[in-house]
């Protein structure tokens, strides 16, 4: 199904055109780990065990490469697998570059797993494309990087990256993660290969983890089947027909968390309480509107006031929840210095503007009204 449809028509029927027995409008889940064969070696479809393949698994396949207008997918059991998967296309010796702030899973990832065997790695602050020329060595294979990324939200320039990278013959992954499909599709923008955390916003409810990618290179796509089928780490048809379902209304929640991320950007803007405020809108307006359709459903902002009062301000909330994570319809919020990001040393948080007044929020799909009042409350809190 081409990307010229509309992105909420190919959200809902982009799954379909499998052909399944009573022509069900929902694919079925497909709780087998096995499947018969009329004679040694010879089966009727292609799957022959579950952990290679899965029909469930296979229509949620479909439908992620469609909306990120990619030929092929493959799903994981969490982004990190995900992630994991990506480097493990590399070999001993070969180097990455990576965005200074890149998520800390995936800097945890090749700092002290990767990096074992023999993958080198360099962070890189990649709004400089001269320090980006300069970080490429002859063994370099790829850039790895997320935009905005997190939690300071910066927006990165997929297509000035992907040419750059074009012409030192290198790949570039892109952690599609925070922007969704909805609003921004890499592989459009020259990348090469597009991550997700499919336990984020394409989930969307805090009820599944999984991870995805997608890409127009077959050679890299058959890399990607035969890691998920060798090592194992694969969602479960339940978690597949769950984001199945998911997806369908992904592009009407996606609108609603840019509506309710705009309004409460105005009202942080105006409280002296508030020291700084980080949203793509606010600091890369011109890049983020030419590769973003809206600004997305995150926020991060610094208070004027004690790590202490960060506490109370957090403990008088309501209705927003202290928890990791983010994407889901009811509204999060974290201090990455000691939840998301506590792995980094405080001279890599210090460095990176990570600080320890620092606050992220996933802004959820309630009543907007009531998650300003909500920010009242916490202001309250700390102004008594």
């Amino acid at each position: 199904m081409s990307q010229k449809r509309g992105f909420n028509t190919l959200a809902i029927h982009g799954s379909l055109g499998f052909d399944f027995n009573f022509n069900p409008v929902m694919p079925p889940i497909y709780l087998t780990s096995t499947y018969k064969q009329v004679e040694p070696g010879v089966y009727p479809h292609r799957y022959d065990y579950g952990r290679t393949g899965n029909p469930t698994r296979s229509v949620l396949e479909k439908a992620l490469a469609c909306l990120e207008s990619g030929l092929y997918s493959a799903v994981y059991s969490s982004g990190c697998s995900a992630v994991a998967t990506v480097f493990m296309t590399l070999s001993a010796g070969d180097h990455v570059i990576l965005s200074d702030d890149v998520y800390s899973g995936t800097l945890r990832l090749i700092r002290d797993v990767f990096s074992r065997f023999g993958v080198e790695y360099t962070r890189v602050n990649l709004r400089d494309l001269e320090k980006l020329k300069s970080a490429i060595r002859s063994n370099t294979k790829m850039i790895f990087f997320e935009t905005p990324s997190n939690p300071l939200l910066k927006v990165l320039d997929i297509v000035e990256i992907s040419k750059l990278a074009k012409d030192h013959g290198l790949l570039v992954i892109v952690d599609n993660t925070f922007a969704t499909p909805y609003l921004q599709r890499p592989l459009e923008l020259g990348a090469d290969v597009v991550v997700h955390s499919s336990t984020k916003y394409l989930s969307g409810h805090s009820d599944v983890i999984g991870g995805a990618l997608v890409t127009n290179n077959r050679e890299l796509h058959e890399k990607f089947l035969f890691l998920q089928n060798a090592v194992g780490a694969i969602p479960s048809p339940f978690d597949c027909f769950i984001l199945l379902r998911s997806i369908k209304t992904l592009g009407p929640r996606m609108e609603a968390h840019c509506e309710n991320a705009e309004k409460l950007v105005d009202y942080l803007l105006s409280n002296s309480k508030v020291k700084r405020v980080f949203y793509p809108g606010l600091n890369d307006e011109v890049l983020a509107k030419r590769q973003m359709l809206r600004f997305g459903g995150m926020i991060s902002f610094e208070l004027e006031c004690s790590g202490e009062e960060v506490r109370k301000f957090l403990s008088a909330l309501k209705i927003f929840t202290i928890a990791e994570s983010l994407g889901g319809v009811e509204s999060l919020i974290e201090v990455p210095a000691i939840m998301t990001h506590g792995y980094l040393t405080p001279e890599e948080r210090e460095e990176l503007g990570i600080s320890e007044t620092l606050i992220r929020v996933s802004v959820g799909l309630e009543d907007v009204e009531d998650l300003i009042k909500d920010f009242e409350i916490g202001f309250a809190a700390i102004s008594s």
